[in-house]
C-alpha cells in the first residue's frame, strides 16, 4: 500500500521487452533503493512493482504482459523520469490517501493552464471510470496523490486538479505536455462500492 505522495523521481536507466510479453525495468533511484530489498514494492508513476534487483543507486523490476496492457508504463524509455515511492510502513502518516498501486486505466492531458503560483491539468478519462472520480475526491495521477477540483462531461469525461509549486517541481507532473498519457487509480473506497451497489437490485430482488 502506498500513501502517493512521491518521495524521489528517478530515471529509467534501461527498458527490455521479455519474451513472454513483459517487459524488465532499471531505475536509478538512490533514495527509494536505498534501503530495498528483493521482493519489496515499489511504485513506479502509479504502477506497483517488485524489486528482482537492487544496484548501487537503483533497482529492477520486473513488468507483466498485464501491466503493459492496461497502463502508461508501456511509453517509457532509457531517460524518462518516473515517480517514485516505497511501500508505506504500518505506524507512518498518511500524508496523501490510500494507493494501492494498481492502475485503473489510463488518462490523457487535454490542457494545462497556470493560475498565478498554481497550474491547473485537465485530463481525459475513459468512460467506466468517470463514475468513480467526483469533485473534491481523492485520485492517484501518475502515482501522485491529488484532489479533484472539477469534473465534467462536456465533448468527453474529464477530471481537473490544481497543482502547487511543490508538486510542479518533485514529481513528473510538472513537466507534462498535452498529449501525454498517466497512470490513473481511482479511489478503493469508490470502487468497492460501485461493486457493492452492482449487486443491490439483485440480492434486494431474493430478499
Amino acid at each position: 500500500m502506498f500513501t502517493g505522495i512521491i518521495e524521489e523521481r528517478g530515471r529509467v536507466l534501461a527498458w527490455e521487452r521479455t519474451p513472454d510479453g513483459g517487459a524488465r525495468l532499471t531505475v536509478a533511484a538512490p533514495l527509494t533503493a536505498s534501503d530495498a530489498a528483493h521482493g519489496d514494492s515499489i511504485a513506479v508513476s502509479g504502477v506497483c512493482l517488485t524489486v528482482v534487483d537492487r544496484h548501487e543507486g537503483g533497482f529492477t523490476a520486473d513488468v507483466m504482459g498485464q501491466t503493459l496492457a492496461v497502463s502508461a508504463i508501456a511509453d517509457l524509455g532509457q531517460g524518462d523520469d518516473v515517480n517514485l515511492e516505497r511501500a508505506a510502513q504500518v505506524g507512518d502518516r498518511l500524508g496523501g490517501h490510500i494507493v494501492q498501486g494498481h492502475v485503473d486505466g489510463v488518462g490523457v492531458l487535454e490542457s494545462v493552464r497556470d493560475e498565478g503560483a498554481w497550474r491547473v491539468l485537465r485530463f481525459s478519462l475513459p468512460e467506466d471510470l468517470a463514475p468513480l472520480v467526483v469533485d473534491k475526491g481523492s485520485i492517484a495521477v501518475a502515482g501522485v496523490s491529488l484532489t479533484v477540483s472539477a469534473i465534467g462531461e462536456a465533448d468527453g469525461f474529464w477530471f481537473e486538479v490544481s497543482l502547487i509549486p511543490e508538486t510542479l517541481r518533485a514529481t513528473t507532473l510538472g513537466a507534462l505536455a498535452p498529449g501525454a498519457r498517466v497512470n490513473l487509480e481511482t479511489d478503493v473506497l469508490a470502487r468497492h462500492v460501485q461493486r457493492l451497489l452492482a449487486f443491490a437490485p439483485e440480492r434486494t430482488a431474493v430478499g
